[in-house]
């Protein structure tokens, strides 16, 4: 039996139906789900002090289960960083757990891999937003459902999507996978947090963050250093904002392109990732390899994240057909 402990980093939960929703689905899936003893707690607008917060982090490392599955992101983790046990991370890693979740799980999953070379984490759904969701909002959404459980099973190998055009067309590239909310990642820059990744795969998303905030966000990292000396951006989902009458055309293409105009580095579109129903799983902190023809792109990986220094060859477009293709 797989085991599985549903667990609040960062934001409270605000529905505990949810989150009661989620293990009785997750439940049915095979998984053998508990439920952290703090998971509900609530402080402010946290799930708990910051020392009980830590604490889960600690315990839920300590006992290793099969997969870690955050509730729910928000915000709270980059006031975990400094105190974070990242050996006992480590260790849970190594024994085998697979820590899941993305939005402010970023800075969790960043200030891990930043010290641990060979070790991954999964970005992925999260257990409320997800598996949560009642019948009436949507349900659980299929694509994401077997994306995860197939990662979780060890059975997930690639992930395919379309880009909206075939201007990369022909492009290889390998490297270490990396990033998840640009806010959030923007925010570790100059910490003892951020990965000093070079040649890797950076993908990222945002939500309600307005295509100039982006823009300005994307410049930083360019401006940094840091995108010009990655082998691939990946651009996931950066919905929510509204528009303004300032903008007078101005949106996120727009963002994008002013991006590419100062870097030779590939930009891509159409990552199925990020505050959508329908997100793949990804292991940040693993080696993967990124093969575009014409507007098909498949990102594939060894399916073992401890396994991450190891280069997957064997690998084709049926493999992400369960996984985000034609569904973003």
């Amino acid at each position: 039996m797989t085991t599985l402990t549903l667990f609040s980093p960062a934001g409270a939960v605000q529905k505990a139906d949810a989150l009661k929703r989620a293990a009785r689905r997750l439940t049915a899936l095979g998984f053998e789900v508990s439920i952290d003893a703090d998971a509900l707690s609530r402080q402010q607008r946290f799930a708990g002090d910051d020392a009980a917060r830590l604490a889960a982090l600690h315990r839920i490392a300590d006992a290793a289960p099969s997969v870690a599955l955050a509730s729910r992101g928000g915000y709270g983790l980059t006031r975990l960083l400094d105190q974070i046990d990242w050996a006992r991370i480590a260790a849970s890693v190594e024994r085998g757990t697979r820590w899941v979740g993305y939005s402010d799980l970023t800075a969790l999953q960043n200030g891990f891999i930043a010290r641990h070379k060979g070790l991954a984490m999964w970005s992925g759904p999260l257990a409320c937003d997800d598996f949560g969701r009642s019948e009436a909002d949507g349900g659980v959404d299929e694509v994401t459902q077997d994306c995860f459980t197939e990662a979780m099973s060890g059975a997930l190998e690639a992930v395919g999507f379309r880009a909206p055009s075939a201007e990369f067309d022909g492009l290889e590239a390998r490297g270490r996978l990396w990033g998840g909310n640009l806010t959030v990642l923007c925010s570790l820059l100059g910490t003892p947090h951020w990965p000093k990744i070079k040649g890797g795969l950076l993908f990222l998303e945002d939500i309600n963050e307005h295509p100039y905030r982006v823009e300005r966000m994307l410049l930083q990292l360019q401006q940094a250093g840091v995108i010009d000396h990655q082998a691939a951006v990946l651009l996931g989902d950066f919905s929510g904002a509204a528009k303004t009458p300032n903008d007078r055309g101005y949106g996120l293409k727009d963002a994008i392109a002013a991006l590419r105009a100062r870097t030779k580095t590939p930009v891509l579109t159409g990552l199925p990732f990020g505050h959508v129903r329908t997100k793949v799983c990804l292991p940040v902190g693993g080696t993967v390899e990124l093969y575009v023809q014409g507007r098909e792109a498949i990102l594939g990986w060894q399916s073992d994240p401890r396994l991450a220094h190891a280069a997957h060859h064997d690998h084709g477009p049926d493999c992400g057909d369960d996984c985000g293709h034609d569904h973003h």
